[in-house]
């Protein structure tokens, strides 16, 4: 089966292990240093990183309706323990241009048309009142053709392919629960694997090697990835905001019996709800959406394959969210590429489903 890509262009790669080398450095003075801060003797640097009953109760307690929240990123607070979700979602893609090497808001026609549907469900589940686990489970269908072969009268061949997506097991650790009456917002950690199923189903990669953008943090299609994450969010009705940083490091993988290494990624989001009804969970969202393909790798090396000039996507999604009933609630969009560097210019259709359920019958948003 033929294969399409997307060409990156080369720069010289400067002393890219020197500067992760450093940046490892600091990243390892920085937990040293939140090390101390937890359990250290000296009350000048104590830190209690778990939100007491009273403060828990109290977040509970403040405005919040239930509704869908933002579809592009995970729910920054977590559920109460025994509080269980299923969330279906359709992320899909449409892409005719790509960027160049500057970033621009400018794009051109692509040689390769290629269209995206990537179905996901992800399930979470309430370990305590300050862990979360979480499971994803995806697919994957794709089509491309070449319109330079079809504009030159050769025809326009589709390469197509479906099958199994991969797998993200994923915890969030709330240490800071937002305290209604002030500007404390709640900070979670994020933690997520990435087992590449696709690869071991025989799966093949879709056109510029990574599924549609979606609400977990985008990984390269097929890679053994650790992601690790901060997330932010604070409630002011009848507005929510919500943010995340997520930085993945792809492990390195082989093709042809030679070892691959490609660039680490960079995912941030940037969403504001505004609830307009809410009995009916009735609002809109505003989500700002970053993908950021780096120039090195954490470990050091040198990076091999797959774009190693970097890249940049900032797209914006409109979304409308709505309740649909006791326990079910939707929302729907579309992401918007508004600027590129090295990548496509696509738009991505995105719909949203969850269902709740609580041990009591009763569902308490997160």
């Amino acid at each position: 089966m033929a294969r399409h890509s997307f060409v990156f262009h080369e720069q010289p790669r400067g002393k890219t292990f020197t500067r992760s080398r450093i940046i490892g450095r600091v990243v390892c003075l920085l937990w040293i240093t939140l090390g101390l801060g937890v359990s250290g003797p000296a009350k000048a640097l104590a830190f209690d990183w778990v939100p007491t009953d009273q403060e828990i109760q109290k977040y509970r307690q403040s405005w919040n309706p239930l509704s869908n929240g933002p579809i592009f990123i995970s729910g920054v607070d977590v559920h109460p323990q025994g509080q269980f979700t299923v969330h279906p979602f359709i992320f899909s893609q449409i892409s005719e241009k790509q960027f160049g090497n500057d970033l621009t808001t400018n794009s051109t026609p692509s040689p390769v048309h290629s269209y995206q549907i990537a179905p996901v469900v992800t399930m979470a589940y309430g370990l305590t009142n300050h862990l979360e686990l979480n499971v994803g489970l995806s697919g994957s269908f794709w089509w491309a053709n070449s319109s330079a072969q079809f504009n030159q009268g050769k025809g326009g061949p589709w390469t197509t392919d479906s099958g199994v997506g991969d797998t993200q097991i994923y915890l969030k650790y709330r240490p800071i629960v937002q305290d209604p009456d002030g500007w404390r917002p709640s900070i979670t950690t994020f933690n997520m694997i990435v087992l590449p199923t696709s690869k071991w189903a025989g799966t093949e990669s879709p056109p510029g090697g990574f599924a549609p953008l979606g609400r977990l943090p985008s990984s390269r299609f097929g890679s053994l990835t650790w992601t690790e994450g901060i997330l932010a969010r604070k409630n002011l009705a009848p507005f929510r905001i919500s943010a995340g940083v997520f930085y993945s490091y792809h492990l390195p993988g082989s093709q042809s019996g030679e070892t691959t290494y490609p660039s680490d990624i960079i995912n941030t989001r940037l969403i504001i709800e505004h609830i307009l009804d809410e009995k009916r969970g009735f609002g809109y969202n505003l989500e700002l959406v970053g993908f950021h393909g780096l120039t090195w790798r954490a470990d050091g090396h040198q990076v091999t394959t797959g774009g190693r000039n970097g890249f940049n996507t900032f797209g914006v999604q409109p979304t409308l969210q709505y309740r649909l009933g006791d326990h079910w609630v939707g929302a729907a969009g579309v992401l918007f590429t508004v600027a590129g560097q090295n990548t496509q210019e696509a738009i991505f259709p995105n719909f949203s489903i969850y269902y709740y359920w609580g041990k009591n019958g009763t569902v308490i948003m997160r």
